[in-house]
């Protein structure tokens, strides 16, 4: 199926605000860079944060697909796809469009926590931990709600350290010390 303009839009402001990021990218830079016209900008959004809430809601659909799909591809234990997480970080890392998480920037450049967007991003990481605690007592480990925090916590963190280039392989670093934290839950 085709996609309508619409979703066209969406797909290419994701784009755009995945490599500018979301204050810097005003609506003329939209217009340049999608190719679509204000006008029709406008027909499908009223403004700007509601063209942010639509790339969101792709980025997250997207991501969380490719995340689960590729975890399940290199593990076929829930202990083992706890771990695997760190391998599919490490193949996003190498990607040359790799520009960090859009969830991380979006809540850092709307920081009130009842901001639509926040929300929005706050939300995706829920979502990512409720998918991996389900792993986590799949796997029969102890606390696994604890557990899968403080392992969301170490994947955050290799991916600020990614952005920032303060590791030559943060993925695996994290991947090392979630094998330490799944250990001492019993894995």
């Amino acid at each position: 199926m085709r996609p309508n303009k619409r979703d066209e839009l969406v797909r290419k402001a994701l784009e755009v605000f995945y490599a500018n990021g979301f204050h810097a990218t005003g609506m003329d830079k939209l217009v340049a860079e999608t190719g679509i016209s204000k006008t029709s900008m406008y027909k499908h959004f009223r403004t700007k944060e509601d063209i942010i809430l639509a790339t969101l809601e792709l980025r997250d659909e997207n991501f969380r697909h490719w995340l689960y799909r590729r975890v399940e591809a290199l593990a076929d234990t829930p202990k083992g796809q706890l771990l695997a997480i760190y391998d599919a970080l490490e193949e996003w890392f190498a990607r040359p469009e790799f520009r960090g998480c859009m969830f991380i920037k979006a809540s850092a450049e709307f920081q009130e926590l009842d901001h639509p967007i926040h929300v929005q991003s706050a939300e995706h990481k829920r979502l990512l931990t409720e998918h991996f605690i389900i792993a986590a007592k799949a796997a029969g480990l102890s606390e696994p709600e604890d557990l899968t925090r403080q392992l969301m916590i170490l994947k955050e963190g290799a991916i600020i350290m990614a952005v920032m280039g303060h590791s030559e392989n943060p993925a695996m670093d994290a991947k090392a010390a979630a094998q330490a934290l799944i250990d001492a839950h019993g894995g």
